[in-house]
Protein backbone atom coordinates (compact mmCIF):
# COMPACT_ATOMS: atom_id res chain seq x y z
CA UNK A 1 0.00 0.00 0.00
CA UNK A 2 0.94 3.83 -0.52
CA UNK A 3 2.41 5.34 2.46
CA UNK A 4 2.20 8.85 3.55
CA UNK A 5 6.08 8.59 2.94
CA UNK A 6 5.61 7.84 -0.66
CA UNK A 7 3.27 11.03 -0.69
CA UNK A 8 5.79 12.98 1.23
CA UNK A 9 8.76 12.16 -0.82
CA UNK A 10 6.83 13.48 -4.14
CA UNK A 11 5.96 17.01 -2.42
CA UNK A 12 9.93 16.80 -2.19
CA UNK A 13 10.18 16.88 -5.90
CA UNK A 14 8.12 20.40 -6.39
CA UNK A 15 7.53 21.69 -2.71
CA UNK A 16 10.66 20.19 -0.69
CA UNK A 17 9.97 21.28 3.15
CA UNK A 18 13.36 22.51 3.46
CA UNK A 19 12.00 26.12 1.41
CA UNK A 20 9.63 27.22 3.72
CA UNK A 21 10.42 30.01 5.75
CA UNK A 22 11.37 30.33 8.78
CA UNK A 23 8.42 31.43 10.75
CA UNK A 24 6.59 28.15 9.16
CA UNK A 25 5.54 24.31 10.21
CA UNK A 26 4.97 22.24 7.24
CA UNK A 27 5.27 18.40 7.04
CA UNK A 28 3.83 15.77 8.86
CA UNK A 29 1.81 17.71 11.89
CA UNK A 30 -0.44 14.32 12.84
CA UNK A 31 0.34 10.83 12.39
CA UNK A 32 3.34 8.69 10.86
CA UNK A 33 5.28 8.30 7.85
CA UNK A 34 5.02 4.41 8.38
CA UNK A 35 0.91 4.66 7.92
CA UNK A 36 -0.61 3.26 4.77
CA UNK A 37 -3.70 5.64 2.67
CA UNK A 38 -5.92 4.99 -0.02
CA UNK A 39 -8.36 7.94 0.41
CA UNK A 40 -6.97 11.20 1.12
CA UNK A 41 -8.91 14.72 1.60
CA UNK A 42 -7.72 18.05 0.20
CA UNK A 43 -8.49 21.38 1.71
CA UNK A 44 -6.82 24.65 2.72
CA UNK A 45 -7.78 24.42 6.57
CA UNK A 46 -7.77 22.01 8.67
CA UNK A 47 -11.28 22.58 10.44
CA UNK A 48 -13.83 20.15 12.82
CA UNK A 49 -15.76 20.08 9.71
CA UNK A 50 -13.56 19.02 7.54
CA UNK A 51 -12.21 16.29 9.82
CA UNK A 52 -15.64 14.82 10.14
CA UNK A 53 -16.04 14.99 6.62
CA UNK A 54 -12.48 12.92 6.27
CA UNK A 55 -14.28 10.29 8.72
CA UNK A 56 -17.52 10.28 6.80
CA UNK A 57 -15.33 9.92 3.45
CA UNK A 58 -13.36 6.55 5.08
CA UNK A 59 -10.41 9.22 4.56
CA UNK A 60 -7.09 8.33 6.64
CA UNK A 61 -5.18 11.29 5.52
CA UNK A 62 -5.70 15.22 4.93
CA UNK A 63 -3.55 17.56 3.04
CA UNK A 64 -3.99 21.08 4.01
CA UNK A 65 -2.36 24.58 2.77
CA UNK A 66 -2.45 26.11 6.56
CA UNK A 67 -0.76 24.34 9.31
CA UNK A 68 -3.27 22.50 11.35
CA UNK A 69 -0.46 23.15 14.53
CA UNK A 70 1.25 26.61 13.93
CA UNK A 71 2.05 27.90 17.27
CA UNK A 72 3.05 25.79 20.24
CA UNK A 73 0.38 23.75 21.82
CA UNK A 74 0.19 24.47 25.56
CA UNK A 75 -3.14 22.86 26.17
CA UNK A 76 -4.95 20.75 24.19
CA UNK A 77 -8.88 20.78 24.52
CA UNK A 78 -11.17 17.60 23.54
CA UNK A 79 -12.73 19.76 21.09
CA UNK A 80 -9.48 21.04 19.17
CA UNK A 81 -8.77 19.92 15.27
CA UNK A 82 -5.79 18.59 16.61
CA UNK A 83 -7.49 16.41 19.24
CA UNK A 84 -10.28 15.53 17.23
CA UNK A 85 -7.44 13.68 14.38
CA UNK A 86 -5.67 11.81 16.99
CA UNK A 87 -8.89 10.70 18.57
CA UNK A 88 -10.25 9.58 14.76
CA UNK A 89 -6.56 7.94 13.53
CA UNK A 90 -6.99 10.82 10.78
CA UNK A 91 -3.38 12.24 9.73
CA UNK A 92 -2.60 15.62 8.54
CA UNK A 93 0.30 16.55 6.02
CA UNK A 94 0.19 20.15 5.57
CA UNK A 95 1.81 22.41 3.05
CA UNK A 96 2.09 25.57 3.49
CA UNK A 97 4.57 28.49 2.43
CA UNK A 98 6.83 25.41 0.85
CA UNK A 99 4.14 25.21 -1.46
CA UNK A 100 3.33 29.27 -1.99
CA UNK A 101 7.37 28.99 -2.94
CA UNK A 102 7.23 26.09 -5.88
CA UNK A 103 8.78 27.60 -9.18
CA UNK A 104 6.87 24.51 -11.09
CA UNK A 105 4.01 23.76 -9.16
CA UNK A 106 2.54 25.54 -6.53
CA UNK A 107 0.13 28.18 -5.00
CA UNK A 108 1.42 31.60 -6.98
CA UNK A 109 2.26 29.57 -9.78
CA UNK A 110 -1.82 28.66 -9.74
CA UNK A 111 -2.92 31.57 -9.13
CA UNK A 112 -0.99 33.06 -12.15
CA UNK A 113 -2.13 30.63 -14.37
CA UNK A 114 -5.38 31.02 -13.10
CA UNK A 115 -5.67 34.59 -13.55
CA UNK A 116 -4.22 34.37 -17.30
CA UNK A 117 -0.34 35.37 -16.28
CA UNK A 118 1.94 33.98 -19.34
CA UNK A 119 5.17 32.72 -17.78
CA UNK A 120 5.27 33.43 -13.92
CA UNK A 121 8.58 33.50 -11.96
CA UNK A 122 9.64 34.21 -8.59
CA UNK A 123 10.67 38.16 -8.33
CA UNK A 124 13.87 39.00 -8.09
CA UNK A 125 12.66 40.68 -4.69
CA UNK A 126 10.15 40.04 -2.55
CA UNK A 127 8.52 36.70 -0.16
CA UNK A 128 6.18 35.02 -2.44
CA UNK A 129 6.05 37.33 -5.35
CA UNK A 130 5.87 35.99 -8.24
CA UNK A 131 5.69 38.36 -11.75
CA UNK A 132 4.46 37.25 -15.52
CA UNK A 133 2.91 38.93 -18.37
CA UNK A 134 -0.84 38.71 -20.27
CA UNK A 135 -0.84 37.72 -23.47
CA UNK A 136 -1.79 41.48 -24.72
CA UNK A 137 -2.51 44.64 -22.10
CA UNK A 138 -6.08 45.28 -21.22
CA UNK A 139 -8.01 47.71 -19.10
CA UNK A 140 -7.63 46.94 -15.04
CA UNK A 141 -11.63 46.96 -15.22
CA UNK A 142 -11.55 44.70 -17.31
CA UNK A 143 -8.49 42.04 -15.84
CA UNK A 144 -10.56 42.49 -11.90
CA UNK A 145 -13.98 41.24 -14.23
CA UNK A 146 -11.24 38.32 -14.91
CA UNK A 147 -9.92 37.32 -11.72
CA UNK A 148 -12.97 37.43 -10.26
CA UNK A 149 -14.96 34.89 -12.47
CA UNK A 150 -11.16 32.85 -12.92
CA UNK A 151 -11.39 32.30 -8.91
CA UNK A 152 -15.33 32.43 -8.57
CA UNK A 153 -15.36 35.31 -6.21
CA UNK A 154 -18.48 37.09 -5.08
CA UNK A 155 -16.72 40.16 -5.07
CA UNK A 156 -13.34 41.28 -4.95
CA UNK A 157 -11.31 44.83 -4.02
CA UNK A 158 -9.37 46.49 -6.58
CA UNK A 159 -7.85 50.46 -7.60
CA UNK A 160 -7.30 51.89 -11.11
CA UNK A 161 -4.21 54.08 -10.65
CA UNK A 162 -3.34 53.00 -14.03
CA UNK A 163 -6.34 52.16 -16.73
CA UNK A 164 -4.33 49.21 -18.99
CA UNK A 165 -2.51 46.51 -17.55
CA UNK A 166 -0.31 43.76 -18.74
CA UNK A 167 2.81 42.75 -16.55
CA UNK A 168 0.96 41.19 -13.16
CA UNK A 169 2.56 40.40 -9.56
CA UNK A 170 0.97 37.93 -7.99
CA UNK A 171 1.03 37.34 -4.22
CA UNK A 172 -1.64 34.81 -2.90
CA UNK A 173 -2.57 34.73 0.65
CA UNK A 174 -1.54 38.04 3.15
CA UNK A 175 0.70 39.15 0.35
CA UNK A 176 -0.04 42.82 0.46
CA UNK A 177 3.45 43.87 2.08
CA UNK A 178 4.67 42.68 -1.44
CA UNK A 179 3.26 46.36 -2.61
CA UNK A 180 6.23 47.67 -2.96
CA UNK A 181 8.66 45.04 -4.66
CA UNK A 182 5.86 44.70 -6.88
CA UNK A 183 5.80 48.07 -7.77
CA UNK A 184 9.74 48.01 -8.30
CA UNK A 185 9.59 44.74 -10.80
CA UNK A 186 7.90 46.90 -12.87
CA UNK A 187 3.85 45.38 -12.20
CA UNK A 188 0.91 47.19 -13.49
CA UNK A 189 -1.03 45.52 -10.82
CA UNK A 190 -0.53 43.13 -7.78
CA UNK A 191 -3.01 40.57 -7.37
CA UNK A 192 -3.20 38.89 -3.94
CA UNK A 193 -5.35 38.12 -1.35
CA UNK A 194 -4.99 40.31 2.07
CA UNK A 195 -3.96 44.13 1.76
CA UNK A 196 -3.68 46.43 4.79
CA UNK A 197 -5.15 50.22 4.09
CA UNK A 198 -1.50 51.82 4.65
CA UNK A 199 -0.09 49.20 1.72
CA UNK A 200 -2.79 50.47 -0.10
CA UNK A 201 -2.52 53.96 0.65
CA UNK A 202 1.17 53.09 -0.52
CA UNK A 203 0.66 51.20 -3.54
CA UNK A 204 -1.61 54.50 -4.16
CA UNK A 205 1.58 56.36 -4.22
CA UNK A 206 3.35 54.27 -6.06
CA UNK A 207 1.13 54.21 -9.10
CA UNK A 208 0.52 50.30 -8.69
CA UNK A 209 -2.81 49.06 -8.78
CA UNK A 210 -3.87 46.06 -6.49
CA UNK A 211 -6.38 43.62 -6.54
CA UNK A 212 -7.41 41.81 -3.11
CA UNK A 213 -9.49 38.68 -4.56
CA UNK A 214 -9.81 37.77 -0.95
CA UNK A 215 -6.97 35.20 1.14
CA UNK A 216 -9.57 32.04 0.38
CA UNK A 217 -9.87 32.67 -3.00
CA UNK A 218 -6.47 33.36 -3.72
CA UNK A 219 -5.24 30.20 -2.29
CA UNK A 220 -7.67 27.74 -2.71
CA UNK A 221 -7.27 28.31 -6.41
CA UNK A 222 -4.40 25.53 -6.26
CA UNK A 223 -6.18 22.63 -4.41
CA UNK A 224 -7.70 21.51 -7.87
CA UNK A 225 -4.75 21.20 -9.68
CA UNK A 226 -2.74 19.28 -6.93
CA UNK A 227 -5.24 16.84 -6.88
CA UNK A 228 -4.93 16.36 -10.43
CA UNK A 229 -0.96 16.14 -10.08
CA UNK A 230 -1.49 13.42 -6.64
CA UNK A 231 -3.86 11.46 -9.13
CA UNK A 232 -1.59 11.01 -11.97
CA UNK A 233 1.30 10.00 -9.50
CA UNK A 234 -1.14 7.96 -6.97
CA UNK A 235 -3.86 6.53 -9.23
CA UNK A 236 -4.33 3.58 -6.98
CA UNK A 237 -5.43 6.61 -4.17
CA UNK A 238 -8.83 8.58 -4.34
CA UNK A 239 -8.46 12.10 -3.88
CA UNK A 240 -11.18 14.81 -3.11
CA UNK A 241 -11.42 18.18 -2.34
CA UNK A 242 -13.48 18.93 0.42
CA UNK A 243 -16.75 20.40 0.15
CA UNK A 244 -17.09 21.20 4.39
CA UNK A 245 -14.79 23.81 3.63
CA UNK A 246 -15.08 27.70 3.16
CA UNK A 247 -13.93 31.01 4.78
CA UNK A 248 -18.01 31.58 4.61
CA UNK A 249 -17.43 35.35 3.63
CA UNK A 250 -20.72 36.66 2.14
CA UNK A 251 -20.79 40.07 -0.08
CA UNK A 252 -23.89 42.64 -0.19
CA UNK A 253 -24.93 42.59 -3.50
CA UNK A 254 -27.29 45.74 -5.25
Amino acid sequence: MTTIKDIMDYFETFAPLEAQMVFDNSGLLVGDKKFGVSRVLLALDITNEVINEAENLGCELIISHHPVIFNPIKHLSVGSPVYQLASKGISALCMHTNLDLGVGFGVNIALANAVGVKNPKPAEVGECLFVGELEEEITIDTFAENVMLALECDGLRYTNNKQTVRKIAVSSGAGGSNVADAAAVGADVLVTGEIRHHEINLANDLGINIIDAGHFKSEDVVINPLINKLSCKFPEISFTKSKAYSDKIRFIKD
